[in-house]
């Protein structure tokens, strides 16, 4: 890839995220039911892949704006949009950096989950959803928290062991699940910290596979996993990973069918007032 595309960009249109979106879509639909979303309302979904939570919230009423960094979702989620014929829900492709081309005070509410904590710039990050949202308004945000012993912490863990170091002034995605930092960022946005909520939740990835197969799709389709299994593989321990995953999935899966392992994450809640 030449040095102008975003690297950030390049990871998430990697692979084929849906393959992983499609284990996430009875969880997303799980966490939109407790947003209190009303018809009419004003949603952003950021970095909202193809649509997990931005469809159910669409089917709520919601007017949606769904925004994401990668061509091949911002496609695919306007794609699935149209085949549940909702006219309510658009997706377009942006940086949730820089939201450039999104007017200050405009949705009611701004969501992104598992979402925004990948992009860099984190200040920049909660500045703009903060400048996007009206007061009054709302911002929910799902963060996967460092060394939770749940299963996407312990896949990003795993994986960060065989990649090469990051490069110098990044700021690792699981910080956003950690309060305080959550906290620095939403302040220095102009957000009084009473105004910052947290609670645990949990996130239910379903497959109708065995573990060992859920595995192999994360292999095969996630941007973050896909990386660490190639510089594994020039270090001759392809092997060695494949089976610490397949431990992992193994030992977190609840379902005696197929594959069903919760996750649990930082629900962050923002009140702008």
């Amino acid at each position: 890839m030449n040095g102008s595309v975003n690297p950030n960009k390049a990871l998430w249109e990697k692979g084929d995220f849906r393959r992983i979106a499609d284990t996430m879509r009875e969880g997303g639909e799980a966490l939109v039911q407790k947003l209190g979303i009303t018809k009419g309302m004003k949603v952003l979904d950021l970095a909202c892949g193809d649509g997990t939570t931005a469809i159910p919230e669409a089917k709520l009423g919601a007017d949606v704006l769904g925004i994401d960094i990668a061509r091949n979702l911002v496609d695919a989620g306007n794609r699935r949009a149209q085949e549940h014929g909702l006219t309510n829900l658009r997706f377009q492709e942006g940086d949730a950096s820089n939201l450039e081309h999104v007017p200050d005070k405009s949705f009611d509410l701004v969501v992104s989950i598992f979402g925004t904590m990948f992009a860099p710039k984190p200040f920049d990050v909660a500045k703009e959803m903060v400048r996007v949202t009206r007061p009054g308004g709302r911002i929910v945000m799902g963060n996967w928290i460092p060394n939770d012993p749940t299963l996407v912490a312990q896949i990003l863990k795993i994986s960060s062991n065989y990649t090469p170091p990051p490069p110098e002034g990044f700021v690792s995605p699981m910080t956003w699940g950690v309060e305080s930092n959550v906290i620095e960022r939403f302040t220095a946005a102009g957000i009084p910290k009473e105004n910052i909520s947290f609670a645990r939740d949990t996130f239910t990835f379903n497959f109708s596979g065995a573990p060992s197969q859920l595995v192999d799709v994360f292999r095969k389709y996630y941007g973050p996993t896909m990386n660490a299994f190639e510089a594994a593989e020039k270090q001759g321990k392809a092997d060695e990973l494949q089976k610490q995953l397949e431990d992992l999935f193994n030992s977190q899966n609840k379902s005696q069918e197929g594959t069903s392992i919760p996750a649990t994450f930082l629900h962050v809640t923002v009140e702008r007032k």
